[in-house]
């Protein structure tokens, strides 16, 4: 079973719903967590948007990068463009991806829209990693 990071700038938003859609998804297929370059909370927003559709993220809370080991993890993905910002051991894993989504947080109208991308992006992943 591969393991799956996402990360993003704080683990609000967009790295909370692509753990959430992972979860519901990848059930039995992959392991997956999320985390922040810092940690904060999860914004209400998130919750509300993936609520929407029937996903319940409100047990997922902010977890800082720190706390992981890069060699846990076969895939690594940020959700907002901080590959760059992300110390090299974690952008050389078997599996990195950098898919710079626009951050809801700075627009909260575009939650659902920024949503349906992760899970797009979720899809594929899961596809592409059971191969």
């Amino acid at each position: 079973m591969k393991r799956v990071m996402f990360v993003c700038k704080k683990n609000s938003a967009r790295s909370q719903m692509a753990e959430g859609f992972a979860k519901t998804l990848g059930n039995g297929k992959i392991a997956v967590t999320s985390s922040g370059l810092e940690a904060s909370q999860v914004r209400p927003e998130a919750i509300a948007t993936m609520e929407a559709i029937g996903i319940d993220i409100t047990d997922q809370y902010s977890k800082p990068l720190s706390d992981f080991k890069p060699e846990d993890f076969d895939a690594v993905i940020s959700l907002c463009g901080c590959g760059a910002s992300l110390p090299s051991e974690w952008v050389i894993r078997e599996i990195f991806e950098d898919w710079q989504l626009d951050d809801p947080a700075e627009q909260p109208e575009i939650f659902p829209r920024v949503r349906d991308q992760v899970k797009e992006r979720v899809v594929q992943l899961i596809q592409s990693l059971e191969q």
